[in-house]
């Protein structure tokens, strides 16, 4: 009636590998860790002590447990135990969490990378990707830090002028109470009481112990014991905490106190609808077919200067730069296509009013300079009401990472009885204009290109490149606020992520080919 059903029988075979369907994914992280040089992981094993576990089976685990949303090292310990395709590919050996989080987060501290662009290599040579087109965007991930413990740079500044006024205000009191004749004789001592000296911690403790000194010879002097106390105990550390905040700040305008390589951003998850800033991390890929070429973590919450750091990287990780980049308007500066430029990649930038100009509002603009006509040869200007712009003089600004931008200023001789003045500009005077003749340039070339068969395409093909890629680490596999703190760490979780989404990826393409080839 029913089938033998026993639980105190040895069944046959014991061989796991039996259980493990011939197109399933662990096969497929299987032949690409296995595939790898044993020498790429010497470097995280300098020798001494027990034999460890062997890095491939650590790397195998991890990778898969990153593809199936666990990236707890307690929870891979589990599987490991539990799951069958885990249990094949640690070879029956149970590796605690311990272990686990150490490999990850230590040991392959210095190896992962080589390890991404080993496994991107084998890809490349399969005709996965070409690394010729390079499609790159940004997403803010969330970092694991409290979102209440923030430090505004702007704030600092604050506190910190309303302390150094304090000090400020303390010695001159306490100068005060001294004998003018001291004063002339021991001014030498305390150099730095000026009004105008922006003291500093190091030089406050050195005011601070010339005082106690003073105080030694006149211990009855209550004001001086008072000063020298509120010297001491309050104002000198909220001065070495400022300094020390600014130091963490550094170019940036906020950090979090949890996290302090943490920037706060403002996040599309916003589910308080409030615009709540949070500490996260700007996360910026290149993409190609879906396959992450490779990634970097940013303390900015703009793409727009992220560009240049990520090519570094890009050129770190792959040995060389792609022939052409694909990107949204959020990468459309003047800077990035100079750089893209002088480093003879081809740019499919979109920049800020490219969909814009398409419009018939936008064309029927009279005070939109992109609707005036140049002359080159005299220099000038004609606007829609047929008037000439003159040029006056060049400008130069630097932008916070040292790109010069040249900007020249135009003026009309007279707008004088203009009958499209009122809808040109709003000024009093004649029409002023300033205009950046090499932005000019790239929007030029750039518009050019974009409209263009192949320009066109590539756009397109952007929005199913990198965007799908951030909606299967975030959506499909939850992958929205990091586990781990530090720019470092977080960059190594990145890196496993990409890992995993790669090796998915190529499962997924493999899957697709043999249906195609049975059609």
């Amino acid at each position: 009636m029913y089938i033998q059903y026993t639980m105190d029988q040895l069944c046959l075979p014991m061989d796991l590998e039996d259980d493990i369907p011939e197109n399933h994914l662990v096969r497929v992280i299987n032949t690409a860790v296995n595939r790898l040089d044993d020498a790429i992981f010497a470097a995280a094993y300098p020798g001494g002590g027990r034999d460890s576990y062997h890095p491939k089976m650590l790397t195998k685990v991890i990778i898969y447990a990153y593809t199936q949303r666990i990236y707890s090292s307690r929870q891979i310990a589990k599987a490991v135990r539990e799951y069958i395709p885990f249990m094949w590919l640690a070879g029956r050996q149970r590796p605690d969490f311990r272990t686990l989080n150490r490999f990850r987060s230590q040991r392959m501290k210095e190896v992962l990378e080589t390890v991404f662009t080993a496994v991107l290599q084998f890809l490349a040579e399969e005709k996965y990707v070409s690394l010729d087109y390079y499609f790159v965007d940004g997403t803010k991930i969330e970092a694991n830090a409290n979102r209440y413990t923030f430090v505004w740079g702007k704030a600092v500044v604050k506190h910190k002028a309303k302390l150094q006024e304090k000090v400020h205000t303390l010695f001159a009191t306490i100068e005060a109470d001294e004998q003018r004749e001291e004063q002339i004789q021991q001014g030498s001592d305390l150099a730095e009481l000026g009004e105008g000296t922006e003291w500093t911690g190091e030089k406050l403790e050195t005011a601070i112990q010339k005082l106690e000194a003073r105080l030694q010879e006149k211990p009855k002097n209550k004001p001086l014991k008072q000063a020298v106390r509120q010297l001491r105990k309050d104002l000198l550390p909220r001065l070495r905490k400022y300094e020390q905040y600014q130091k963490t700040l550094g170019s940036r305008n906020s950090f979090s106190k949890t996290d302090s390589d943490a920037t706060f951003m403002r996040m599309k998850e916003d589910h308080m609808q409030n615009g709540q800033l949070k500490p996260g991390y700007n996360l910026q890929i290149g993409t190609e077919n879906q396959f992450i070429l490779a990634y970097s973590l940013h303390q900015r919450p703009t793409d727009t200067r992220c560009l240049e750091p990520h090519f570094k990287k890009v050129k770190q990780m792959l040995g060389r730069l792609p022939k052409t980049l694909i990107a949204d308007a959020g990468y459309g500066s003047e800077e990035n296509y100079a750089y893209l430029e002088k480093k003879q990649i081809q740019a499919v930038v979109k920049y800020s009013s490219y969909h814009k100009e398409k419009s018939k509002a936008w064309r029927s603009q009279v005070g939109k300079i992109e609707n005036w006509r140049y002359n080159a040869e005299e220099d000038t200007w004609t606007c829609k009401a047929g008037r000439v712009l003159h040029f006056r003089y060049e400008s130069k600004e630097r932008t916070e990472s040292g790109y010069e931008i040249r900007k020249r200023h135009y003026r009309s001789a007279s707008c004088e009885n203009c009958p499209l003045k009122s809808s040109c500009t709003k000024a009093a005077g004649n029409r002023e204009v300033t205009v950046s003749m090499a932005a000019l340039r790239y929007r030029n070339q750039a518009r050019e290109l974009l409209r263009s068969e192949e320009g066109y395409a590539l756009a397109v093909r952007r929005m199913t490149e990198p965007e799908s890629v951030f909606g299967q680490l975030k959506n499909n596999r939850g992958f929205r606020r990091f586990l781990l703190r530090g720019l470092s760490k977080v960059t190594l979780e990145v890196g496993w992520l990409s890992l995993a989404h790669n090796l998915l990826k190529q499962a997924a393409t493999d899957q697709k080919r043999k249906r195609a080839s049975l059609q």
